[in-house]
């Protein structure tokens, strides 16, 4: 009797909520939860030498509300998604023959192809088709004048000319009347190249001391490192699809610590260090955070099999929504069996943070930022803020939904 007493209660919270999975919690929650990665960015800006932090302390909330923005911009660009991952099962181990270089991924990953004139779609370079060593220089001209310019900007059409012009210069066939591209290097994720970009990027504003760009940049690479931190953004069973364990993503990365950073974490990560070879290191920090998959599953996965079930989820609110959770003590219960795994890799991801920008300011000369220009936002860029906000109220995501 006392345990039916016990059960009713619980199933009649589960009905009003309407929830399927025991650890689901809000729709649409982003990666690391607004909570982590604004605490990322914030902490990492108390980390920078006094020279730098002339600049990003007056900036810190900025950086800081901003780390949030690539979430958003999930809901209004269907590029933005492949940003936050890479599945690396999807290439190895081993990882000897993954291209390194953004630029060198593209060229690989990208697949050329051509309509004939008998209405056959051929395909010409990439994707598991290499170019041969004779034509290689000369694509990649190619490629940087005609594709690159093309690959994010929603138009997959080639100039048949200038494909053409290409072709007829190495005795290779023109008869075709379209050609066209396809993206293969997003499909399973582009983290690690896109953070690549990033550094080069956040190296020419500092050296432009352009103070606008600067604070973008950082705000959003702070959110993508922040990301290369978390285990299940190295993996296609990114939310435990694949191993009956839905809704994982969210319990490691948002509710854990949500409930727990305040009141445990150490937050002290020293100083910023110079990286010598940025795109060794961002591949690093994916590699590292993939050798983690495994525990993050299994751990979970044994956890749940020994856990009183009556204890794993409970009533919670989010965002003014009611919804399950997972319960604080079987959060804590798995947190303790992960060694503080999301702790340390949280920790990580602020000195990782910090080092970036501390780099970028370095290799670009060390320029003063102690009499920056505050930016201030124009109303065009308001009107962005605006309706970047609403596309994500409407909460459509694009791309695969992390967390549901």
């Amino acid at each position: 009797m006392i345990a039916l007493q016990r059960i009713l209660p619980f199933a009649a919270v589960w009905l009003l909520l309407s929830l399927s999975s025991f650890h689901s919690i809000a729709p649409a929650t982003p990666e690391w939860g607004f909570f982590a990665h604004k605490r990322i960015n914030r902490l990492a800006v108390l980390t920078l030498p006094p020279q730098m932090m002339a600049f990003f302390k007056p900036n810190i909330d900025y950086i800081t509300d901003h780390a949030v923005d690539p979430d958003m911009r999930r809901y209004a660009s269907k590029h933005e998604a492949p940003r936050h991952y890479i599945d690396l099962d999807n290439y190895g181990p081993p990882f000897d023959k993954l291209p390194r270089q953004r630029l060198e991924a593209m060229q690989y990953f990208t697949e050329i192809w051509v309509v004939k004139n008998t209405g056959d779609s051929v395909q010409l370079f990439g994707n598991q088709m290499p170019v041969a060593e004779t034509l290689l220089p000369d694509y990649k001209k190619y490629f940087n004048t005609q594709v690159l310019p093309r690959l994010y900007a929603d138009d997959e059409m080639l100039d048949t000319d200038s494909l053409a012009s290409f072709l007829a210069r190495h005795d290779l066939p023109t008869d075709f009347k379209a050609a066209f591209f396809r993206d293969r290097m997003s499909e399973h994720g582009n983290l690690p190249w896109n953070l690549q970009r990033m550094q080069r990027d956040l190296t020419e504003a500092f050296r432009r001391r352009d103070s606008k760009r600067i604070l973008r940049l950082c705000s959003d690479m702070g959110h993508y490192i922040g990301d290369a931190h978390v285990p299940l953004h190295t993996t296609s069973n990114y939310n435990g699809q694949k191993t009956g364990q839905h809704g994982i993503h969210g319990f490691w990365e948002s509710r854990i610590p949500e409930l727990f950073a305040d009141e445990n974490y150490d937050y002290f990560v020293g100083k910023p260090e110079y990286v010598a070879k940025p795109t060794d290191w961002f591949w690093d920090m994916v590699f590292a955070s993939n050798t983690m998959v495994d525990s993050v599953l299994t751990i979970e996965r044994a956890l749940r099999m020994t856990f009183p079930p009556d204890r794993q989820s409970c009533p919670d609110m989010r965002n003014g929504r009611a919804v399950l959770a997972p319960c604080r003590d079987f959060s804590a219960a798995y947190s303790d069996a992960l060694n503080n795994m999301v702790e340390r890799r949280m920790r990580a991801a602020i000195h990782a943070v910090s080092s970036a920008w501390y780099t970028a300011w370095v290799d670009a000369g060390q320029p003063d930022l102690s009499r920056m220009d505050m930016p201030l936002i124009t109303e065009e860029e308001r009107k962005e803020e605006e309706a970047l906000q609403k596309t994500f109220n409407e909460g459509r995501i694009i791309g695969r939904p992390e967390e549901h």
